[in-house]
């Protein structure tokens, strides 16, 4: 048992703040961004606009096209950004969900994520615009998340995809929803989900684990944001036990699909991430957890800055294609 505390605790540890990171995080400091919790909702909206929509043109290297499309949810349009790489196809398919707390997030903040992804797994990637909250408080975003995969298995082939080799992916809150899509396929007998990616997933509104403690005023995302998405997102605390709200409250993880677990050391979210991956673990699901000490929250969006987030990005591609068997 004492072995196991250690390799646990060595997987949760943090280094020294990379160098490279610390640049960005200054560059982004000098603007004088307030911190989430401290803004309304439409300014942060703004704010993240501002911050994480592309200013030039993409690299389409290795992208053959990408589309915007939409189709009938549970309660009206949901758009799609679809990347398709060059190639033959039919490609692997991955579902993918943006981050910003359930509250935050469009198509054009995950663009740069998801055409890396699309170019070095070597896979459709669709990208889903879900509801926000508070306009739209769970179970919104979770219906549209599982709506968007039942679509893409009925149409994966009109773009490219493959519907039997298809996975899950998100980032932060939309990790909490690639994370519940598969609880949710699994309970409901809904389409066969090949692989789960979750990186630096949102999932537990537990705010009692080391990490909210010690990265409480953390980098690019803090304790008081955290708090403060979870108050968007959920109706009533009531629904922070509901397991299609926060995953880790789920009894039973046994017969989901294999996952790549993504942590940062820098993260408020590091120790709920790693939690998650023991618990999949636990269960006989076959879990690579990828933990990368002196990362930030977010840092896979550093990619052209941060050579360890470069690193990351292709590891994390690594597996969806081993996964998803390109």
């Amino acid at each position: 048992m004492g072995e196991r505390r250690d390799v646990r605790e060595a997987r949760q540890r943090r280094d020294a703040l990379d160098p490279q990171v610390e640049a960005v995080v200054e560059d982004i400091e000098r603007l004088g961004v307030p911190r989430w919790h401290a803004m309304s909702v439409d300014r942060a909206r703004r704010v993240e606009d501002d911050l994480f929509t592309p200013d030039g043109p993409p690299n389409d290297d290795g992208i053959e096209f990408v589309r915007n499309l939409g189709f009938d949810g549970p309660a009206g349009e949901i758009p799609v950004r679809i990347y398709r790489p060059e190639g033959e196809g039919p490609f692997p398919t991955l579902v993918y969900y943006h981050g910003g707390g359930w509250t935050l997030g469009t198509l054009d903040s995950i663009d740069g994520v998801c055409r890396a992804i699309a170019r070095r797994a070597n896979c459709v990637v669709v990208s889903v615009d879900y509801r926000l909250a508070p306009e739209h408080p769970f179970p919104a975003a979770v219906d549209d998340a599982y709506a968007a995969v039942e679509w893409v298995t009925a149409h994966a082939g009109t773009f490219g995809g493959d519907p039997d080799r298809l996975g899950v992916a998100g980032t932060s809150a939309g990790g909490n929803l690639a994370a519940v899509t598969t609880l949710r396929a699994r309970e409901f007998d809904g389409p066969e989900i090949g692989h789960q990616t979750l990186l630096y997933p949102m999932i537990s509104r537990a705010f009692d684990r080391g990490s909210y403690a010690e990265n409480a005023d953390g980098y690019l995302l803090s304790t008081r944001d955290v708090r403060w998405f979870w108050e968007q997102y959920l109706r009533s605390p009531v629904d922070a036990h509901n397991p299609f709200a926060a995953p880790i409250r789920a009894a039973d993880l046994s017969d989901l699909p294999p996952a790549t677990v993504v942590t940062a050391g820098f993260d408020p979210l590091r120790d709920e991430g790693v939690a998650y991956a023991d618990r999949l673990s636990a269960a006989d699901v076959d879990v690579e957890h990828r933990h990368y000490p002196g990362m930030v929250h977010g840092f896979l969006s550093l990619t052209d800055d941060v050579d360890v987030a470069d690193e990351a990005m292709t590891a994390v591609a690594r597996d969806v294609r081993r996964a998803l068997g390109q």
